[in-house]
């Protein structure tokens, strides 16, 4: 009996599950032996062939990673952060608007006490700009910083060395003498020195004896009378021995008293009455010098 097969079944492809598998695995098998014989061709054909073949085969697998990599981590597109960096104690103490605000806020005057260098800044940095004499009143701001202070001269910010400064007028040896007043070229140096000390301090007084004859310390050049009376005249006295060692005075009378420096630790003492105001001191104070 004839068996008649259906056109339906000569015709459809039925499913064969190892045929896929056959496909799956025959695509790496036939990548390798296509790399290999390829491999084995340039290998055969010269030795820096297969150098660039190897040098190709390394960077295909480096960029295949870099794929990889790109795939599993974002990349960041930013720029590197900027780190600031801190300003220094001497960049913001000198920074413009505050060097102006000081400037301007400053309301205090106080006396050099010594000659001081003027320097731009308070840091190690700093450039000498000038320097500024003794005796001399100057604009403070209150500022300080390292040791030095801040003033303010011609305008302009200053810094000097602190504890140099005194809110009270300071002696100075030898002052400016502004009332015209002078002594003779011929007395003694601590004379002269008597002179434009006193003169500085008491500019009212116009007035002063130097040489005479008579022997004496003023023949000698070594002596001054300052024509002064009253209250002011002690004070004279008293600024006088304050500062009897830079001076060089030897002994003052005034007012019928004398201070000697082989006695100073007496203080003032009382002399017989020589007969008139001029003898016994009362207008004018003498000043004996070495």
């Amino acid at each position: 009996m004839a068996h008649h097969r259906h056109k339906r079944d000569t015709n459809a492809r039925r499913f064969n599950p190892f045929r896929v598998k056959a496909v799956t695995i025959a695509a790496p098998l036939a990548f390798v032996a296509t790399a290999s014989a390829v491999t084995l061709g340039v290998l055969n054909e010269s030795p820096q062939a297969a150098d660039i073949f190897a040098a190709s085969v390394s960077d295909a697998k480096v960029a295949d990673v870099g794929a990889q990599d790109r795939d599993s981590e974002p990349v960041s597109r930013s720029a590197p952060a900027r780190i600031e960096r801190e300003p220094s104690k001497v960049e913001q103490v000198m920074a413009d608007r505050k060097v102006a605000a000081a400037i301007k806020q400053a309301d205090t005057k106080q006396w050099t006490t010594a000659p001081l260098n003027l320097w731009s800044q308070p840091g190690d940095d700093a450039k000498k700009l000038g320097e500024i004499d003794e005796g001399k009143q100057v604009l403070v701001t209150g500022r300080a910083l390292y040791e030095r202070v801040e003033i303010v001269v011609d305008g302009e910010s200053r810094w000097v060395t602190a504890g140099y400064l005194s809110a009270e007028k300071p002696f100075t040896l030898g002052g400016e003498c502004t009332n015209g007043t002078s002594v003779e070229s011929a007395v003694s140096e601590s004379v002269k020195k008597v002179h434009a000390a006193v003169c500085a301090e008491f500019p009212e007084i116009t007035v002063y004896g130097t040489l005479r004859g008579g022997g004496g310390d003023h023949g000698t050049g070594h002596a001054v009378d300052i024509m002064i009376s009253g209250e002011r005249g002690w004070q004279v006295a008293e600024f006088v021995r304050k500062y009897y060692s830079e001076l060089g005075v030897k002994y003052i009378i005034y007012s019928q008293q004398i201070w000697s420096l082989e006695r100073g630790s007496e203080g003032w003492r009382g002399m017989s009455d020589r007969g008139s105001a001029t003898a016994n001191h009362y207008d004018h104070v003498h000043v004996s010098t070495f």
